[in-house]
């Protein structure tokens, strides 16, 4: 499914890029530019918020002022005034009658490809040609099979669409070939659309398909010669087509790729140390970046997918191929999806390119990862002299360089530049507002400032990038003003705490510090916990720093007492750890306390030096069995004497439109007595509605024990210090759910982090906020 491309104009604005970014993306330098996403448009905002929507495929009006995107779960084709990009505003829907596929621009009118199929076996479907001002369906013509792509050439002389056909991969063991055979459709775009005719090209006749019978064609994009590169993603193929003509004036076979240092195996780790052989490209998305040359985007489908992408010239040789490198800056940006180690990786599946000034950009939108990453393209669009025909396992810089890795909404599938605005457009599909997740249309625009990425990892002495994901607890480094500490919760086996180095933005983590038990101080409580090589596996929360250097670590327990759904797996843990990672000391709740356990536990820590020794306290999520309602506890632990007892804690009521509950996340000591706090709601993107910090003393108030009587312990007094809200919506996207971390710098500044979920059901972003000005 392929999106039209505005026309590219010469801009005031050129980017400056520096050639010295190698590791990292950058745009340090006064005179560089980079993408700022501005906002982000969840598109129920054209229906309901009860609708399931789906933004595919999004085009532009001639003049960039009007988006138009593809709704295939309501069968609409939408329409969003960004006028002004950073207010996008609804702008009403057309209802098409099948599900829209892909949708492009000519002139004045939308270009609709719309599925009308009824079964596999008998497809169907219409090309509906719209007036983008007015709404009104201008000519429908019938297309003879299920279309997916569609484009506009430069000219606006011709149409192209491939008429997929696309297999049942419920019959038999779901592999093609299977009848009837796709073809490709060319509309010779003369006169009214009322006068616009067809004409079909045969594809079954291509030597060295797989399935020549069966072409499936997926994507398709037009250059200034008029010349179609259409891509057969199950063949492992692609076609060059003159539509003058209508002539195949050229095929070839995508050819396979080596990997090396890429995770494979789904187990809850990411481990950089696999090998992939021989794997078929099967390129999905495919847009020219000059006459000569094209990249195609290597999602993968039956057998394959090289988890990149590669630049083709016309005569079927490649000139780039990137290696393992966009899976090693997915993973260095804290972006990639575990849970498809296993399949396809992060799943390029769609590919863009325009000109800003004098700069040649070229993104790639990954579905699984959620990111698209942008490339500059050397003028010389010379070949790199290490890629093979093949493919190289090694990272190519000569002809592409990254710039910049955007988050997008989940699972972007339509990419659209509009370089006269000096904008780029990703299309989020995943729509699911129980899973906190809104299809939406983040749109970018080239900034002064680059406002994602906000962490971002350095190298291992192999060269692999450290992995991370899933954080949550934040702590200062009680001697380092430019260092933090971070962990990873349970999403990741093998728990770790990562260093930060905040000096600069994006903040760098610079070393992992992996927890072991060697003296076996938690296989003594619980050695379901540890593993054979002594590593741990814990629900890390909450992190606190030690004068010592060392930590203690709130590790929340797993299940409910009592509770078959949800039954008890083990325990909530404070845990005292070296520098180097070593367990030292493992804490437990009072037996009173733990027959109380609800899996919403342990959130956050800090320790606090006093006149009674190291103390600790500890945010508990949610209220526990027999806490007043609206009470969670906050628990105090002193080291010295080994003594447990707690406050209570005020929370919000929920106020969100989609009800929900409100807890604790992290705990920070701002001196004096006084405390403050992240509290939440499980409530994310337009149903979120509470993201907070307060704060509270507890000068005065004496914390009671739980003697497994009906609790009563002293409430404490909380004061809003700052709504995160409008922090949240700065970074232009939908609001994240899982704001889990927080801690306070020497200088003031707040730092607060959220929890991307391992990129499981959530677009995987990371936000580090620095709120300035809060303590004055």
């Amino acid at each position: 499914m392929k999106l039209v491309k505005s026309t590219p104009k010469k801009t005031v604005l050129a980017l400056a890029i520096a050639a010295a970014c190698t590791a990292f993306p950058c745009f340090a330098d006064d005179d560089e530019k980079g993408f700022q996403r501005i906002a982000t448009f969840p598109v129920y905002l054209n229906t309901d918020i009860n609708q399931e929507t789906v933004a595919e495929i999004v085009a532009a009006s001639a003049d960039g002022m009007t988006l138009i995107y593809t709704d295939g779960k309501t069968e609409n084709l939408g329409f969003v005034d960004i006028t002004d990009p950073a207010k996008p505003l609804p702008a009403g829907v057309v209802a098409l009658g099948g599900e829209p596929t892909s949708v492009a621009v000519k002139g004045a009118y939308a270009l609709a490809a719309v599925n009308t199929s009824t079964s596999f076996t008998e497809p169907s479907g219409n090309l509906q040609v719209i007036d983008i001002a007015s709404g009104e369906l201008k000519a429908t013509f019938d297309l003879g099979g299920q279309p997916d792509s569609i484009a506009v050439s430069p000219d606006g002389r011709y149409a192209a669409i491939v008429i997929e056909n696309e297999r049942d991969e419920d019959a038999g063991d779901g592999a093609p070939p299977q009848a009837p055979a796709g073809f490709f459709v060319i509309v010779d775009m003369l006169g009214e659309p009322a006068d616009w005719t067809r004409r079909e090209v045969n594809l079954t006749t291509l030597d060295g398909m797989h399935f020549a019978s069966d072409p499936e064609p997926e994507y398709v994009d037009i250059n200034s010669d008029n010349i179609a590169v259409v891509t057969l993603q199950e063949n492992n193929h692609i076609a060059l087509i003159d539509l003058v003509s209508g002539d195949i004036v050229n095929h070839f076979s995508a050819g396979t790729v080596d990997l090396d240092q890429v995770d494979t195996e789904k187990d809850g780790s990411i481990t950089l140390d696999s090998e992939l052989l021989d794997i078929p490209r099967e390129p999905d998305g495919v847009s020219w970046i000059s006459n000569t040359q094209f990249v195609t985007a290597d999602e993968g489908d039956l057998d394959g997918g090289s988890r990149g992408f590669t630049i083709f010239n016309t005569d079927g040789s490649v000139a780039h191929a990137p290696g393992n490198s966009v899976e090693h800056a997915i993973v260095r940006h804290g972006h990639f999806p575990d849970k498809r180690a296993g399949k396809k990786g992060n799943e390029p599946e769609n590919a863009e390119f325009a000109q800003y000034g004098d700069d040649k950009l070229l993104f790639v939108g990954s579905e699984r990862a959620s990111v698209v990453l942008v490339y500059k393209v050397k003028d010389d669009g010379k070949a790199d002299k290490h890629n093979a025909r093949k493919g190289s396992k090694h990272k190519g810089h000569e002809l592409v360089q990254l710039k910049q890795v955007l988050a997008t909404a989940t699972k972007p599938e339509g990419l659209l530049a509009i370089p006269q605005r000096n904008l780029f457009v990703a299309a989020g599909e995943a729509d699911d507002r129980g899973d906190k997740i809104r299809s939406g249309l983040s749109i970018y625009q080239l900034s002064d400032e680059a406002n994602y990425p906000t962490v971002v990892s350095k190298d291992r002495a192999d060269g692999t990038p450290i992995p991370w994901g899933a954080l949550s607890g934040l702590a200062m480094d009680p001697e380092e003003e430019d260092t933090a500490y971070t962990i990873q919760d349970s999403f990741y086996k093998q728990s770790r705490v990562l260093k930060l180095d905040i000096e600069e933005t994006p903040a760098k983590i610079t070393q992992e510090i992996v927890l072991k038990d060697a003296n076996g101080q938690l296989a003594a409580i619980d050695p379901s916990l540890v593993n054979a090589d002594g590593t741990v596996n814990l629900d890390p929360e909450g992190i606190a720093t030690r004068t010592d250097g060392g930590f203690w670590i709130a590790s929340e327990g797993k299940g409910t007492i009592g509770d078959t759904k949800k039954p008890f797996e083990s325990l909530d843990l404070l845990l005292r750890v070296a520098k180097h990672g070593l367990i030292e000391e493992v804490v437990t709740l009072p037996e009173t306390v733990n027959e109380r356990q609800v899996r919403f536990g342990f959130e956050g820590v800090v320790a606090v030096d006093s006149e009674y020794g190291e103390q600790l306290y500890v945010a508990f999520q949610r209220e526990w069995a027999g806490d007043a309602d609206g009470h969670v506890r906050i628990g105090r632990y002193n080291t010295d004497s080994g003594e447990w007892d707690f406050y209570y804690y005020p929370i919000d009521a929920p106020q969100s439109a989609n009800g929900g509950w409100v807890g604790l996340s992290d705990i920070t000591y701002l001196g004096d007595d006084k405390f403050a706090v992240i509290e939440r709601d499980n409530q994310g993107g337009p149903d979120a509605a509470i993201k907070r910090l307060y704060t509270f003393s507890i000068d005065g108030l004496t914390p009671t024990a739980d003697d497994g009587s009906a609790p009563s312990f002293p409430v404490l007094s909380k004061t809003l210090l700052r709504d995160l809200m409008g922090d949240l919506a700065a970074t232009g996207g939908l609001t994240l759910e899982k704001v889990e971390g927080l801690a306070v710098t020497e200088q003031g500044t707040l730092l607060v982090v959220n929890d991307n979920d391992g990129v499981d059901d959530s677009n995987g972003e990371t936000q580090l906020l620095r709120i300035e000005g809060v303590f004055k």
